[in-house]
């Protein structure tokens, strides 16, 4: 270990404020490319690891090295982490992330950050992924994009164009977060009565119900679709399900989220997609690896915290 007063010590320190200034946004990035919180603290590690050992006297910006650094090894670990997916037992959601009490995720802007933005995105390739993050996350110049993707300019264009279209394609306008709590409000009280009815006025037509158990708890292993069939779903497990739960509500992915917990052990977060139309999505995570950063979130506690 340098002594006090060591040259390599101060340059150490000095790097170890670079990095931890641009720590939020590192783990940002990676957190959009892989939609796991897990899986981005270990690409931020690793950047550090590579930061460290690196010869730092050669670079001219820390921020643009940190972030092609981190943005390359994501871009490796999201190619494999396909091929795991494509085995992975029934719907697979990101894991959530607490929003509520800071930005820790490093957001400028909140784009690309949704439960429901993660899933779509999961259809572009690595780079395509990185590219829009980039540029629609943290708005970076496509000049720099082109460094970080090692493409030219004018394929970094493309890269986020084409990513944009894809998304644009398949993603439908969500309602302000204000009205999404109030549908989420209105669809958990439906969902713990059993109330069908209730249900069906609440759900879109061609309304998705993804529940995500990862084979580690029991959950439905394909997605359930159409507004009776999810409705009839929802009403079918809600003696079980809802039997002594607690519902706190919080902010998750930067939208309003409920997690569902039972003798103060969380088994569930909840959280709805909705458009004019109704709620088009419902998304529960289950799978208790996904739930265990989340479980510790801050209550939202405007307009009450719990329904008990």
């Amino acid at each position: 270990m340098p002594a006090l007063g060591d040259p390599s010590a101060a340059a150490l320190e000095e790097a170890a404020s670079a990095f931890a200034s641009l720590r939020p946004r590192l783990f940002g990035i990676a957190y959009r490319m892989l939609g796991s919180a897990a899986e981005a603290e270990d690409i931020v590690q690793e950047t550090w690891l590579r930061w460290q050992a690196y010869d730092r006297d050669t670079v001219r910006e820390p921020a643009a090295f940190l972030a092609t650094t981190t943005t390359r090894l994501a871009i490796n670990a999201a190619q494999s982490a396909r091929s795991r997916r494509e085995t992975y037992l029934g719907p697979w959601l990101p894991e959530p992330v607490d929003t509520s009490a800071d930005p820790a995720l490093g957001a400028e802007r909140g784009e690309a950050l949704e439960l429901a933005m993660l899933v779509l995105m999961e259809k572009l390739t690595p780079t395509e992924r990185a590219a829009y993050v980039l540029r629609e996350a943290f708005n970076y110049p496509y000049r720099k994009i082109a460094d970080i993707v090692q493409a030219t300019e004018d394929s970094a264009r493309q890269l986020v164009s084409r990513a944009r279209k894809r998304v644009a394609e398949q993603r439908t306008e969500p309602v302000p977060p204000g009205r999404q709590r109030r549908l989420l409000t209105a669809f958990l009280t439906a969902a713990r009565a059993g109330d069908f009815a209730a249900l069906e006025e609440l759900l879109a037509s061609d309304v998705v119900s993804y529940s995500d158990g990862g084979g580690a708890v029991r959950a439905a292993k394909h997605p359930v679709t159409g507004r009776t069939t999810v409705a009839k779903f929802i009403v079918a497990f809600a003696p079980t399900f809802w039997s002594g739960a607690e519902v706190t509500w919080i902010e998750a992915n930067g939208r309003p989220s409920a997690l569902v917990s039972r003798d103060g052990v969380t088994f569930a977060m909840v959280t709805v997609q909705a458009t004019d139309e109704g709620i088009d999505q419902v998304l529960w995570v289950m799978n208790p690896a996904k739930l265990a950063r989340i479980s510790t979130a801050k209550a939202v506690t405007d307009g009450g915290a719990a329904l008990s």
